[in-house]
């Protein structure tokens, strides 16, 4: 015990307030219990540790652990609580707590057995809510964190600090605000940066390095949290590797089943597994097509990753078509996006977008009303061309 408080403290002393990320003044931090989820290194071990050193002037009332310490093997959650409340802590913080067996029912023997306890947890994006017996969607309040956006990577760079945006304010005034931050900033060149390395917090302190963790973040979430989550074996493990591979270094992709099957040597359904696994896992983004019809519905038509930084880790000479769209995708992750029969990009079955280079032009979606291209290596945009970089300035 007396180790898991000196980890406690010194992690808390060693965390850095200069910067808070988007969702921390959305959260409802009173509720009993909280859930937040997110992908690996987006940075939800650093807001735990900030709400405790921001909100409790005494920090004994509250408690952090990780949930994969070495002390959990000879101990339970339960004994954690029952002897935190013995000492008069009100608050406990468990982080990573889908890496411990049975986690959901320990976190509900402790929620009904201690009434005066406030519990927060972390687990990764593969978590979902169990519905089994140990229910806990009906008590728990779900918070899901996404990684930088181009926003918050200039605000942690010490660049600028900017405003966010909504949807409407882009389409409507992105020419003035976008003549605004570029005065600024010299835009092009930080973003063509947070493209590369800026999505993941972790960069800040990796340099060099940045993409080999990255690659670690990967391996260890199809190696080690997929079959240990999700029960799959060893050989869907070295498919969905393979996939990863395939689709790092495709143009936008358009989803052939069959084809890929073939070149992975499996069956249509395992193909389609590996893609739930991968959405599941915040390493992929399906988008389906916008037909109302069933087949329609339960096929994806285009497959994008998650966000920039994942595709030049797999490949440097990653399509550059394929990383402005995957951002765009990633940076519109609020909205209901899908994948339209012109253009590019539906966005709440509304605004088509086609995305490019900055020559591009109107030709097919010129007829489509509130249609707009969105274009890469452009400062400021006119009328329905938008520059590509802003969209960045959603959260």
């Amino acid at each position: 015990m007396q180790r898991l408080n000196s980890i406690y403290l010194h992690l808390l002393e060693e965390v850095s307030l200069d910067f808070t990320r988007y969702i921390y003044s959305e959260i409802n931090w009173k509720n009993r219990l909280l859930l937040l989820k997110g992908s690996k290194g987006v940075g939800k071990t650093t807001m735990l540790l900030q709400h405790i050193k921001r909100t409790f002037p005494d920090v004994t009332k509250a408690f952090y652990a990780s949930a994969d310490n070495s002390w959990f093997t000879t101990h339970t959650m339960v004994n954690l609580a029952e002897y935190l409340v013995a000492h008069g802590v009100t608050h406990l913080f468990l982080d990573e707590v889908h890496k411990y067996v049975n986690w959901d029912r320990e976190i509900k023997e402790i929620y009904d057995s201690f009434p005066k306890l406030n519990i927060v947890i972390t687990g990764s994006s593969m978590l979902q809510l169990s519905q089994t017996e140990a229910d806990l969607s009906r008590r728990c309040r779900s918070y899901t964190l996404q990684g930088l956006s181009f926003r918050e990577y200039l605000a942690m760079e010490g660049v600028a600090t900017l405003q966010t945006l909504s949807l409407e304010d882009i389409f409507k005034t992105h020419t003035v605000l976008a003549a605004h931050i570029k005065a600024q900033i010299p835009v092009l060149k930080h973003f063509e940066n947070y493209l590369h390395c800026g999505y993941y917090p972790f960069y800040k302190e990796e340099g060099d390095g940045f993409y080999q963790r990255l690659e670690n973040v990967i391996n260890t979430i199809i190696q080690v949290e997929m079959p240990s989550v999700e029960k799959i074996s060893y050989e869907l493990v070295y498919k969905i590797k393979i996939l990863l591979g395939v689709l790092a270094e495709e143009k936008p992709f358009t989803l052939n089943v069959s084809h890929l099957a073939t070149k992975l040597e499996t069956s249509r359904d395992s193909v389609y597994r590996m893609f739930d696994l991968l959405q599941k896992a915040a390493l992929i983004r399906r988008l389906y097509d916008t037909s109302s019809n069933m087949k329609a519905l339960q096929k994806p038509e285009k497959i994008l990753f998650d966000n920039t930084n994942l595709m030049y880790a797999l490949s440097p000479d990653s399509e550059i078509g394929t990383v402005r769209e995957t951002f765009v995708t990633s940076m519109l992750f609020n909205h209901k996006i899908s994948m339209p029969t012109k253009g590019d990009v539906l966005v709440d079955d509304k605004y088509l977008l086609e995305v490019g280079g900055k020559k591009k032009k109107f030709d097919q979606i010129a007829d489509v009303s509130n249609s707009y291209v969105v274009a890469d290596n452009i400062e400021v945009g006119i009328g329905n061309k938008i520059p590509l970089w802003i969209f960045g300035m959603l959260y």
